[in-house]
């Protein structure tokens, strides 16, 4: 006896979106910064404050258009990278605003200014229009891939925005602002994506001549001197902004990325090694003649100095803080953060996170950021290109980066760097790079989660005889 078949293609099932998941954890991450809010109004005048209200509408308006944006436009993307950030910056607007009610801060802002304005309004601006680059990052952005077109073009752009700074005056010693009518902007954090946009094309094309065309020298191996030239440029180039900035933060992320992009991309050790090694040689010859990074490494070793604790107050009174936190901290609103002054809220708002959430609340915090860093390296391996997933750990690694950089500055675990905490610190530039370099890593996640689409069925398909006794 015979059958006789037809032979057909079986379509792709259709993966899963997540955009329920996203949903959800959204509607967690806008509700608890708005119970932070209302404890904090509770501590400092035990009454529901007046503008709660308005808070948790305008951060809801702003999540959920975000939501609504990437269920449009990236319909596959990673679920938890917008509620995280979105739950950091919620809680940064918190800690901010709770710093702007301190009779301290504004009776100092007062005494040196003649006035006081609050920060808070103006952080919440800023991320709305962080919000609207992330949109628009979705929206203009159709394929990450794109991007590889401009890898010159971006290192020739973030040589730009290093070198600005130069031009204007310093800020508490370090150039790395540049001011434009009534506006601040700190062109070091888009910097960071545009560097990694560079690396990750440059990389693309030359990690096997890094990789496989190399020598062996004191264990290590080296690639060719015209595959090594760009590195020992990159090199250099942190190096001078070190010196003519005096922005140690900056140069830092700007070596440090590469150095992990370079490990990814060639898969050698030696790599780590090799960067470590030129990162501490520039420090120490750095530091040796340039004043303001020596006097940021005498801060670091001793801020209780006698000689130097009027200068490094600052120092001292953020790791004060974290030990008047203990485990569970003082609770919000009822810490003495404020004392630290006008960086409270910036430099040094993590002091604020440690003494008032304490041990368990700051762990909280860094496992936020963890979990950010670790969806972008989960993208980087669901990536199916290589230049999608070296600009996804790349973008993850500068993130890394900046939070290691500005958390073991405050901690005291390296000198401190002037950076600030993606999210949560005052600042317009950060916010809108940080919610820009989210927007990126949502259109890479959904390209490496979007289901390939079933080939379609073959016109020549011919009957399959199946025999059977």
């Amino acid at each position: 006896m015979s059958v006789v078949t037809n032979t057909t293609t079986i379509g792709a099932i259709d993966a899963p979106s997540r955009r329920n998941t996203e949903l959800a954890l959204l509607a967690f991450a806008v509700a608890i910064p708005v119970f932070a809010y209302l404890n904090v109004g509770l501590a400092l005048d035990g009454k529901v404050p007046s503008g709660m209200l308005g808070y948790g509408l305008g951060l809801g308006l702003m999540a959920g258009v975000a939501h609504l944006v990437v269920r449009k436009f990236a319909k596959y993307a990673d679920p938890l990278l917008l509620p995280l950030a979105t739950l950091l910056n919620g809680l940064g607007l918190v800690l901010i605003w709770r710093l702007d009610q301190s009779p301290r801060l504004i009776q100092r802002a007062e005494r040196l200014f003649h006035s006081h304005s609050a920060d808070a309004p103006k952080q919440l601006m800023f991320s709305a229009i962080g919000i609207a680059l992330f949109v628009a990052v979705l929206i203009v952005l159709k394929d990450h891939r794109v991007l590889q077109r401009y890898t010159y073009i971006s290192m020739v752009l973030a040589l730009i925005l290093l070198i600005l700074p130069m031009f204007f005056p310093a800020v508490n010693g370090a150039k790395i602002w540049i001011k434009l009518g009534p506006f601040t902007v700190q062109p070091g954090e888009f910097a960071k994506i545009i560097i990694a946009v560079f690396f990750s094309g440059y990389l693309m094309v030359k990690r096997d001549a890094l990789a496989l065309a190399s020598r062996r020298f004191m264990g290590l191996y080296l690639p060719r001197g015209r595959d090594l030239g760009p590195i020992l440029a990159v090199w250099v180039m942190s190096i001078l902004v070190l010196v003519f900035e005096t922005d140690l933060g900056t140069s830092l992320l700007f070596f440090g990325l590469f150095v992990v992009m370079l490990y990814v991309a060639t898969e050698r050790t030696s790599w780590i090694v090799f960067g470590l090694l030129m990162s501490a040689a520039g420090a120490v010859g750095v530091a040796s003649f340039e004043p303001h990074v020596q006097q940021r490494v005498e801060f670091w070793l001793d801020p209780f100095a006698e000689a130097t604790l009027q200068q490094s107050d600052q120092a001292a009174q953020a790791l004060m803080s974290f030990g008047s936190g203990g485990v569970l901290g003082t609770g919000l609103g009822q810490g003495n953060s404020d004392l630290i002054g006008f960086a409270a809220n910036s430099d040094f708002i993590l002091s604020t996170v440690g003494e008032e959430f304490g041990l368990a609340g700051m762990m909280a915090f860094l496992i936020v950021y963890g979990l950010i860093v670790e969806r972008g390296v989960r993208t980087a391996l669901a990536a199916r290109d290589p230049f999608g997933k070296l600009l996804a750990i790349g973008l993850s690694g500068a993130f890394a980066i900046q939070v290691f950089v500005v958390a073991g500055g405050v901690m005291g675990l390296i000198p401190l760097t002037g950076m600030t905490m993606p999210f949560v610190a005052y600042g317009g530039s950060s916010v809108l790079a940080n919610w820009a370099l989210i927007g990126i890593l949502i259109r890479i996640s959904d390209t490496a989660r979007r289901p390939a689409p079933a080939p379609a069925p073959s016109p020549d398909a011919e009957l399959t005889q199946v025999v059977r006794p």
